[in-house]
């Protein structure tokens, strides 16, 4: 063992082929667990001289009353709506919350999650960047012991409870909706490859394309970074393309309307020439012209949910061992899509 390094629960787990969960609850004196096994890891931690760390201990026994949250931005409805549940849930459980935006920054990330358990929050609610494609700051913290969850935008690679939609069966929803209108040459237009939503709604995409005899060799998919200009630089490249795609499905609201406005400035008639959809169902979706089918997801419950899990885990009515809550979500089908009216 190096000079100088704290050994962390996750060892210990390792050692005895534990859950960190388990060993956490046995160093607890959890009544959960059978007692030669709350024996061995007790054992095993003094052989390896754990010491508790002293900032997750404060989280958990000297509690602030305070939750972290970091979601990407602030000025999206979606992420707001996850702020208002977690916000109220908290709220009547005593608590106060301190929000960050990481502004899509993996930096500023890391950033926001040093100042809040700087600040001794009890616990962290996130959600991840764009460009978040490492995931060490995550793993430091399960390893520290920090209790924290993930929603919508999440990664399976850290053992915590997670909170989504359903993303996979949302995306298969909107592509069969659109192939059931008439259309053959579907799009998806796609977020970064790394992020969790843009598989799930891809996974969803090539779902209904298989069962209407599309294989997904067929398929046509195009990833943006997301903004504004890479948005419409993809539209302009699907409109010059020979074999034109007759429908686009784009993965969030805004970059369907940033679509939208290029097909628009090109002539190009919504949904006769190309059906439009989006994901999430903006405020906007609803009074553009023509109004955009998009898929409603359930951002305030998922803030609620978000929100209790991680108050039961630290109050020790839930397990820290990792759950996946995922919520349902329902298509809207409205004039930029229903060419059969």
């Amino acid at each position: 063992m190096k000079r100088g390094h704290q050994v962390t629960m996750k060892e210990i787990a390792k050692k005895l082929g534990l859950s960190v969960s388990t060993v956490s609850r046995a160093l607890k004196d959890s009544p959960e667990l059978h007692p030669e096994t709350k024996l061995k890891v007790v054992e095993m931690a003094k052989s390896m001289n754990y010491q508790p760390n002293l900032l997750a201990q404060s989280l958990r026994i000297s509690r602030s009353k305070v939750l972290g949250v970091i979601v990407p931005e602030l000025t999206s409805h979606f992420f707001s709506s996850n702020i208002s549940g977690i916000q109220d849930t908290a709220y009547k459980r005593g608590y106060n919350v301190m929000i960050c935006q990481s502004n899509e920054s993996y930096v500023q990330e890391i950033s926001n999650i040093k100042i809040l358990v700087a600040s001794q929050v009890d616990g962290l609610l996130i959600s991840l960047s764009r460009e978040t494609k490492n995931y060490q700051h995550l793993q430091d913290l399960y390893d520290r012991g920090i209790p924290f969850i993930m929603f919508d935008r999440v990664t399976e690679e850290i053992p915590v409870s997670r909170v989504t939609v359903d993303d996979a069966n949302g995306a298969y929803q909107v592509t069969k909706h659109l192939l059931e209108q008439g259309c053959k040459k579907v799009a998806f237009i796609s977020g970064p490859q790394d992020l969790y939503i843009s598989k799930k709604r891809k996974e969803g995409y090539l779902k209904a394309l298989v069962e209407f005899g599309i294989t997904e060799a067929e398929s046509r998919v195009y990833i943006s970074d997301l903004k504004e200009e890479t948005n419409k630089q993809i539209a302009k490249q699907i409109l010059e393309e020979a074999d034109r795609a007759d429908a686009i499905f784009a993965m969030i609201d805004p970059l369907a309307i940033d679509v939208m406005l290029v097909l628009k400035e090109h002539g190009v008639r919504i949904p006769e020439d190309i059906a439009l959809a989006g994901f999430t169902n903006n405020p906007t979706s609803s009074v553009v012209e023509p109004s955009l089918t998009t898929v409603v997801q359930p951002g305030y419950e998922m803030g609620k949910i978000a929100a209790n899990h991680l108050l039961d885990q630290l109050d020790e009515i839930a397990s820290d061992d990792p759950q996946s809550f995922i919520l349902d979500t329902t298509l809207i089908a409205r004039n930029s899509t229903l060419k059969k009216k």
